[in-house]
């Protein structure tokens, strides 16, 4: 194997900056989680989620048990809790509440971790991660906001190890996560606090600035953008000026059938399953969305306090008209994105409709759930078909069942795959 890129150091106030030194090895479906870039690269064939995955062992390992059958479960995986909910705080920059990065800085001011890992803007574009080891708590401000591409940070897990730190809290993405999962044992740690973020089909920070050119005529002035289950982008700009989309009215046709890579066209796990809690937005109806999953979890939301209001979820509409609406479109687009054309004349009807009569709080959640399985199922069919049997878990076939997706016989996971056969 040639030489393993590296990752270069750069010390800052509170923190280690790690950049990428060149791409990663060739490897199919890669998003760069940082196996590959660490002292034993070989590890990928056991801790990449996309070669053969192994859900139901490591939610075991992780939580004490697998995802059960019923309920919301088999959608968003172990669930002790879920909750709207809202950081009380201060966080300027922060995407949402900042709950994410509070949950981190309450660790690391309690003394429960010694460093988070996690990720922050390049210094050189504000859109792209940079995997980061923090020690300060002010130096997490660093870390608020989207960031759109691939950093290594499993890789900044292994330096953080090698520096010295050993009880350590990562913010991390569902790949990242289940490759931390695998290599947990290995690592070398006290603790791990794993807390994760739900992904939604990432693209290269350089596929990113082709969206926000193609949303506004001075991309170089927006600060922030975000998808909210309202079924609007958020658009923040320099001084302040704030701008809502609704999808239906964004240029999506000019991204190309390139724009989202086949990794995150066929990722199974959007919700995190294996962090030990998970905060998003999905189910959130304007606040974020919290998913307990075990007393790891448990104990970094209780340090909050009266930071953080927990209030119940709330569930309206149906999903069953738009997922289905969402498979034939992708069907149709045989590879490139599901867009569902109508005449331009009533996208603004429409998208003051959706907000109002489509599914919205825990059923938008499951729609989008259901959609994210679709797509898998299509996209490995037309693209790696010999990969549908060992990538594909047993839980995500149950969800695109309703709509008439079955695995043939050359498809259907091994028995063992999955803890329920």
């Amino acid at each position: 194997m040639s030489e393993v890129p590296a990752l270069r150091e750069k010390r800052t106030v509170g923190r280690w900056r790690l950049i990428a030194q060149g791409p990663p090895p060739h490897r199919d479906l890669c998003t760069d989680c940082g196996v590959s870039r660490m002292a034993n690269p070989k590890a990928c064939a056991t801790a990449c989620q996309f070669i053969a995955p192994d859900y139901a062992r490591l939610e075991q390992q992780s939580h004490g048990r697998t995802r059960g059958l019923s309920g919301d479960e088999p959608f968003f995986g172990v669930t002790q809790r879920m909750h709207r909910a809202s950081y009380q705080g201060t966080a300027p920059g922060a995407q949402w509440t900042g709950l994410t990065t509070a949950l981190a800085e309450r660790a690391l001011r309690d003394g429960r971790v010694d460093a988070v890992v996690t990720v922050a803007a390049d210094p050189e574009d504000r859109w792209a991660p940079e995997a980061t080891i923090i020690t300060e708590p002010a130096a997490l401000a660093a870390a608020r906001g989207m960031r759109m591409g691939y950093a290594p940070v499993v890789a900044a897990v292994e330096r953080a190890q090698a520096l010295g730190f050993r009880r350590l809290a990562v913010i991390a993405l569902p790949c990242q996560s289940y490759a931390l999962r695998s290599l947990e044992a290995t690592l070398g740690l006290e603790a791990l606090y794993l807390i994760g973020t739900p992904c939604s089909d990432n693209t290269s920070t350089a596929h990113f600035h082709r969206f926000l050119a193609a949303l506004d005529s001075e991309p170089d002035r927006i600060r922030y953008l975000e998808f909210c289950p309202d079924y609007h982008v958020e658009v923040r700009y320099e001084g302040g000026q704030i701008r809502r989309i609704p999808f239906l009215q964004l240029p999506l046709q000019d991204l190309g059938d390139d724009f989202f890579p086949l990794t995150c066209q066929s990722c199974v796990d959007y919700t995190n399953s294996l962090a030990d809690i998970t905060v998003g937005y999905m189910a959130g109806t304007g606040a974020q969305w919290v998913v307990v999953r075990n007393d790891r979890g448990d104990a970094l939301l209780e340090a909050l306090g009266t930071q953080v209001t927990l209030t119940p979820l709330e569930s309206q509409g149906k999903r069953t008209g738009p997922v289905k609406g969402f498979l034939d479109n992708t069907r149709r687009a045989a590879g490139g994105l599901p867009l569902r054309r109508m005449p331009a004349f009533l996208r603004p009807l429409m998208g003051w409709l959706m907000p109002r009569i489509g599914p919205r709080g825990l059923e938008f959640a499951r729609a989008r759930l259901e959609m994210k399985a679709i797509e898998a199922v299509l996209h490995l069919r037309r693209a790696r078909p010999a990969k549908l049997r060992h990538m594909l878990p047993q839980h995500l076939w149950r969800l695109v069942a309703p709509y008439g997706l079955r695995p043939e016989a050359s498809e259907a996971p091994p028995a063992s795959a999955d803890g329920k056969g």
